[in-house]
């Protein structure tokens, strides 16, 4: 496959074509390809969902983008965390740059991950990996990661095809940063709920002392 072959590959117009081919199977076309994208980092998110709008109507292709990119990360995720001793994994987190992100991550928890996932043209593969990597609590990821996802691809599916007008359009820079910052907030107190509802299950299922019995 030469560079002219490859261009025309990575084409909203190619993945559409692609979509309307096996569009009788229902929402799982329009899943899986985000899916995969997140597992493969040389694929074009922004194009999927572009294309899975134009197949589907906003509101479905948005659901189906949204759906298959939560679940690749998630799987990926999973993937490292079971296996991050391995020889590869372990070779990944010791190279400086990883280890620094890891420790930074593991430090601030829900913020780096949600603003990371919420950008487009983010690497979401080595997001998802570093994530994997670290100790960092899976209830916070998932936060994270759906919110996050969420935020970027209704910010594409907003934005629409010319998504630098954000930068000579105020207005819709404005609307950005609410709606980000208000999804943040929503993620903070999920995850501070979720904290408290752990600590008083640690604490009931804990062993009572002798002075207690």
């Amino acid at each position: 496959m030469n560079v002219f072959d490859l261009k025309a590959f990575f084409t909203e117009e190619h993945f559409l074509h692609l979509i309307q081919q096996y569009k009788d199977y229902g929402p799982l076309v329009g899943i899986s390809i985000p899916f995969i994208e997140a597992i493969c980092p040389i694929l074009p998110l922004v194009i999927f969902v572009f294309a899975n709008a134009a197949a589907f109507g906003p509101l479905l292709g948005f659901l189906y983008s949204w759906i298959g990119s939560c679940l690749g990360s998630i799987l990926l995720f999973y993937v490292v965390r079971k296996f991050g001793q391995k020889r590869f994994f372990s070779f990944v987190s010791k190279h400086k740059k990883v280890e620094s992100s890891i420790g930074w991550i593991e430090k601030r928890g829900f913020g780096p991950i949600f603003i990371m996932f919420a950008f487009p043209f983010s690497p979401s593969f080595l997001i998802n990996i570093v994530a994997g990597l670290s100790r960092i609590k899976i209830s916070q990821f998932l936060i994270a990661l759906v919110l996050g996802k969420f935020t970027m691809i209704a910010m594409i599916s907003y934005l629409g095809k010319d998504l630098t007008s954000v930068f000579q359009n105020p207005i819709k820079a404005l609307y950005i940063g609410i709606f980000i910052f208000v999804l943040w907030i929503v993620g903070k107190v999920i995850e501070k709920r979720m904290d408290i509802k752990e600590n008083t299950t640690e604490k009931k299922s804990a062993p009572q002392s002798s002075d207690e019995q």
